[in-house]
């Protein structure tokens, strides 16, 4: 049975009056309040491309980065230079692994795991600055940045849905 077609969307918003849209139900925030938001975001959460910048300018990049996935997972790979501190082992190793003073930038598998805000809690709660990479080792690797193995260094092809296919920079 043929389907027909929907009614053309109306250009105006007084052809319905009782239409909101699913965006705008809740009204966007003031931009003051938007700005202190987004700048209170980036307080806490920083992204693969930029950690691997700042790895790859060399010197000392001012943070550590802590995988705080298992010891399977960091098996199967992980950031060079990384430290492996597993979630749950926080509380009792950080001290002897990380210095307060330095930075911590933390991540777990990706966006579907949340192991990364937990260990950044429990950092957070040991007196460490801290920071959370956004997708996680999934997106270091989707981005096509170098990962240490047991057969070494592997860098894969950047996913295009993830990174620019030409180039090194998103321009974000």
């Amino acid at each position: 049975m043929p389907r027909s077609a929907a009614p053309a969307p109306s250009a105006t918003p007084e052809a319905s009056p009782t239409a909101v849209s699913p965006v705008l139900r809740v009204a966007p925030a003031a931009p003051a309040e938007a700005a202190a938001h987004f700048r209170a975001s980036l307080a806490f959460h920083t992204d693969a491309s930029d950690v691997a910048a700042a790895l790859a300018a060399g010197g000392d990049p001012g943070f550590v980065v802590v995988d705080s996935r298992s010891a399977e997972a960091w098996d199967q790979g992980h950031i060079p230079g990384a430290v492996h501190l597993p979630t749950a082992l926080v509380p009792e190793r950080a001290e002897a692994l990380l210095d307060r003073s330095v930075p911590v930038v933390v991540h777990c598998w990706g966006p579907g795991c949340d192991g990364a805000t937990r260990a950044a809690l429990a950092l957070a709660e040991l007196g460490y600055r801290v920071k959370e990479m956004l997708g996680g080792f999934e997106y270091w690797v989707r981005e096509g940045f170098a990962h240490e193995t047991r057969q070494g260094v592997v860098r894969r092809t950047a996913d295009p849905l993830t990174a620019p296919a030409e180039g090194d920079a998103c321009g974000c």
